[in-house]
């Protein structure tokens, strides 16, 4: 039997971060990494053993390449990532602590990505023989053809048969709730899987959890199963899967999610996290959703898998989850203690 693939649709890249905790005022050097919503996504897909093919842009400089190199080295597929343009995506992390948030700068303006135009890319060979295909709000949010490119990619998709996801990945950095919803709300056409998180679905399409305030930190579970019958509803989904994330401080949170599959609601256990990195979170939790939907769990045990992942993601550096599938099935299991293995 084949093994089954996905495809993930986004920018690529280049995360300067500070060391330790140091502000940006007072960095004299940065961390590199690279990264991107659905490439992360896709790290956490090839990590449990499944095949996971990104599709992207990069300029052809040593920038560029190394970027490659750099997913590559975790089991991604590279093959149809462009060359072209002048420039790679660039954000700047500084990592809060405690009572201070962390902070995030985008260069993004210009990059490779976004020269891309409908019919430059052969989605009828890339989707050919493929499961999924997953693409993230900070795609057509980049503006110039990115929309029309995403759009043409969901049509095919949908004409050759794939499960389609989407995480809201709503960024205020990139564009308005007024440009999202527009676009957002025009793409839900073709998508049977919707991620996000406790605001996303506010911010994009105005649909709110009444007895919430994410800043306090106060939330009512039981008011995310409305937020998420009515995003079944308005747009025909098979599955919405949201991230609950209560924030104690920059270093510590409560987190949990939940699956709605159109007539039933699964809450995972509650994690309390000691963060380490929350960049990618969310990403972790739509690559381990879409391993636990094409694995063809039960909703339960779905949801209990991209839980524990996105909980395991915040404790390492960087914006990749890299566990693999039998340590997400340890915290499954009710291994919270951390201790040593040897």
């Amino acid at each position: 039997m084949s093994t089954q693939a996905a495809v993930f649709f986004g920018e690529l890249l280049m995360r300067l971060g500070t060391k330790g905790f140091q502000r940006l005022l007072q960095a004299n050097e940065f961390e590199v990494a690279y990264t991107g919503a659905e490439a992360n996504s896709a790290v956490s897909l090839a990590n449990y053993g499944l095949d996971a093919f990104v599709v992207s842009a990069v300029p052809e400089t040593d920038i560029g390449q190394a970027c490659i190199n750099y997913v590559r080295r975790f089991g991604v597929n590279t093959d149809h990532i462009e060359r072209c343009g002048k420039r790679l995506g660039t954000f700047y992390l500084e990592t809060g602590a405690s009572q201070r948030p962390s902070r995030v700068i985008y260069d993004r303006a210009g990059s490779s990505i976004t020269e891309l135009k409908r019919g430059d890319l052969r989605w009828e060979e890339i989707l050919a023989n493929k499961d999924w295909f997953h693409f993230s709000g900070t795609a057509p949010a980049l503006g110039n053809s990115m929309p029309a490119v995403v759009e043409e990619a969901c049509h095919i998709a949908k004409e050759q048969g794939l499960m389609i996801s989407c995480d809201l990945n709503y960024r205020s950095n990139l564009w308005s709730t007024e440009q999202a919803n527009r676009t957002m709300s025009g793409l839900m056409k073709y998508v049977d899987v919707l991620c996000g998180n406790e605001e996303d679905a506010e911010r994009v399409f105005g649909i709110k959890a009444r007895d919430t305030d994410v800043t306090s930190g106060k939330m009512d579970e039981a008011e995310y199963i409305e937020v998420a019958t009515e995003l079944s509803s308005r747009f025909d989904l098979k599955y919405v899967g949201i991230t609950l994330r209560q924030s104690i401080s920059a270093s510590d949170n409560n987190w949990s999610a939940m699956l709605y599959d159109g007539k039933n609601s699964y809450f995972s256990q509650k994690y309390a996290v000691h963060l380490v990195d929350r960049v990618g979170g969310g990403d972790a939790f739509s690559g381990a959703l879409i391993y636990s939907l094409l694995t063809r769990m039960d909703p339960q045990n779905a949801i209990d898998f991209a839980a524990a992942a996105s909980c395991l993601k915040q404790t390492i550096p960087g914006d990749f989850n890299l566990v693999s599938y039998d340590e997400v099935m340890t915290l499954v299991k009710g291994d919270v203690s951390g201790r040593v293995r040897r």
